[in-house]
This record gives structure tokens, C-alpha cells and sequence, in this order.
């Protein structure tokens, strides 16, 4: 299927913006283009709703936004990192997003403003947020939550570190995590498949701006290899949590994702995968403009539901502030 008409639109008003590709970027000019781009960014997410409460933490230093979709307790809880390439983006940045998917799930999310590459490289993301789960699963009373409903969950780079997570939660022997949620997941450092080729240029993330956030983030091939950087490379990926993958058609990382979810079926985990047709990577932020971005929010929103929330609705509706 191509390109839908209106992800064709979005590429259209990036590439009037006349940005230079990322790749000849220092990472410090990235960040101050994406930052003088929020208003245009923050258009794309669209109206963001009004949880019931939204609090600022800051956990072992590291800053998180909790959003509470209502004031029953305890509901589930989704500790979510964000994309960018482990180079860019906060929880200013996916403040829209956030707030969508708390109310689209009815589940708390904790938003991890994690270390960024490559002043703090890898293992410092990995490292902020994995403890940022666990603090979370051994605190939940503090945030209204219920610790054995435990999600994590990611965009993009975001996905990866969620995936990578959910394998050291398992090697370490907890927190136990109840529910991966992968949206277009970078898994695989040295991938070279076909939607890596196809869509190299001309569909936001390009292949060399994929390559060039691998760099700052990994630092090289050996560190690649390792399955905490890609996932993909792991031995085994059996007795992980169920997971819904979610991929964009026109996306230089869709392989490489869809890949992860098979591995995660064929390892005998539940999982759910799901192209969504025409659409581009980011996309699931952008429900501002696309509505295969609402549909996916809408998507997501309901499989966390179904796996962490329906306990709940069955018990009562639970404590009410």
C-alpha cells in the first residue's frame, strides 16, 4: 500500500521546514531544533485531554510524570519511555502522548525523563529505566497503583529500551512485568532488511539518521551485538510478558519490529502485532494530524485494558481519593 495522503502531508510540511538531515547534526543542534519545532510537534499530537491528576517525581534523579486518567485506586500502571533516538525527546516533548494513552488505557502512566546519548551512552538509559520500573513495582502504594498489574512501554528508541527492560527484569529476577507494549521498536543494531532499504529517504526516519542515533547510543558493532542494545540478538525470549507490537508500514524500522513480535510468538509468548497501513515512523504521535496516529493511541489504549485492566472491572470499581 503507499504512502496514505495525509502521512504524505506531514512529510510535505517537514520538508518545507528546510531542516538539515540529523545525521550532520551535532546532537546538541538536534536538540535545539527540536526544541524551537515543539509548538509545530505538539500540533501534530493534537488536543491533549485532562487526566485527573498529573504529578511531577523525580526518582533515583531521574524526572517522571505521572498521569492519573481518574481518582478510582488502584488502577494498572504503564511506566512508559520515550523516543528520539536515546537522543532527543523529555516528558515536555510526550506530554500530549502521555496524556492520551492514560485516558485511552485507564491505566497511570509514569513518563521517564531517562539519560540521554551520547553525553550519558548506553548502559546509563537502560540503566534510569529499569530502575525507575522497579522502584515503581516496589512502590506502587505511593502511586495509587497496583504492582502486579505492571506495564512498560515505548516508542521507537522507547520501545527498545521497553524490550530490553522486560529481558533484564527477567534475568535479574524482577520487577514482574505484566505487559510489553512496543510501538515500532528499534531491535536489532546491525539490521539491514528490507523496510531499511525501501524507505531509507524521504519517510522521516531515515536510514542514516537511524544509523547515526545507533552510534550515539551504542558506540559500535561490539556493543551492538549485546541483546540489552538489540533485543533481537537475545538467545531466548521465552516466559516474557504478552506484548503488543505495533509497526508503520512505511518505516525504515517495520522489519526489524515485526521480526521481534515473531520471535516473541515463536518463544510461545502472547503477542499481538500490528501494521498499521500507509503510515510512517512516528506516527503514533502525530494523532493530530493522522488518524492512523488516534487509531493506534485508541489500539494501544485498549490492549492494556484487556490484559492489566480487566481484573479490576471484575473486582469493583475500587477506592475512590
Amino acid at each position: 500500500m503507499p504512502l496514505d495522503a495525509q502521512s504524505k502531508a506531514v512529510l510535505d510540511m517537514m520538508a518545507a521546514a528546510g531542516l538539515p538531515p540529523i545525521e550532520q547534526t551535532t546532537p546538541a543542534q538536534a536538540r535545539e531544533l527540536r526544541a524551537a519545532l515543539r509548538a509545530t510537534f505538539s500540533a501534530f499530537a493534537g488536543a491533549a485531554p485532562e487526566p485527573a491528576r498529573v504529578d511531577d517525581w523525580t526518582i533515583s534523579g531521574i524526572p517522571v510524570r505521572v498521569y492519573r486518567p481518574n481518582l478510582v485506586k488502584p488502577l494498572p500502571i504503564l511506566v512508559y519511555f520515550h523516543g528520539g533516538g536515546w537522543v532527543l525527546g523529555d516528558i515536555e516533548g510526550y506530554d500530549p502522548v502521555c496524556r492520551a494513552l492514560a485516558m485511552a488505557s485507564g491505566c497511570i502512566v509514569a513518563s521517564v525523563e531517562y539519560r540521554l546519548a551520547p553525553e550519558h551512552p548506553y548502559p546509563a538509559a537502560l540503566e534510569d529505566c529499569y530502575n525507575v520500573t522497579k522502584y515503581i513495582a516496589e512502590n506502587a502504594q505511593e502511586f495509587d497503583a497496583d504492582a502486579e498489574r505492571l506495564a512498560v512501554g515505548g516508542d521507537s528508541a522507547g520501545g527498545n529500551l521497553a524490550a530490553a527492560v522486560t529481558l533484564l527484569a527477567q534475568e535479574t529476577g524482577g520487577p514482574e512485568i505484566q505487559f510489553q507494549l512496543l510501538i515500532y521498536p528499534a531491535t536489532d543494531y546491525s539490521a539491514d532488511t528490507g523496510s531499511m532499504q525501501e524507505f531509507a529517504d524521504g519517510h522521516f526516519l531515515t536510514h542514516a539518521a537511524m544509523r547515526w542515533f545507533w552510534q550515539q547510543y551504542a558506540g559500535g558493532a561490539e556493543n551492538g551485538l549485546k541483546y540489552w542494545i538489540s533485543p533481537l540478538k537475545a538467545t531466548s525470549l521465552s516466559g516474557l510478558p504478552p506484548a503488543f507490537v505495533i509497526t508503520a508500514e512505511c518505516d525504515v524500522l517495520r522489519d526489524q519490529g515485526e521480526a521481534y513480535a515473531q520471535r516473541l510468538e515463536d518463544a510461545g509468548v502472547p503477542v499481538r502485532l500490528k501494521r498499521y497501513d500507509g503510515a510512517i515512523h512516528g506516527f503514533f504521535n502525530m494523532g493530530g494530524m493522522l488518524d492512523t496516529g488516534k487509531e493506534a493511541i485508541s489500539d494501544a489504549g485498549a490492549a492494556l485494558w484487556n490484559t492489566l485492566g480487566a481484573r479490576a472491572a471484575a473486582a469493583g470499581a475500587g477506592e475512590v481519593f
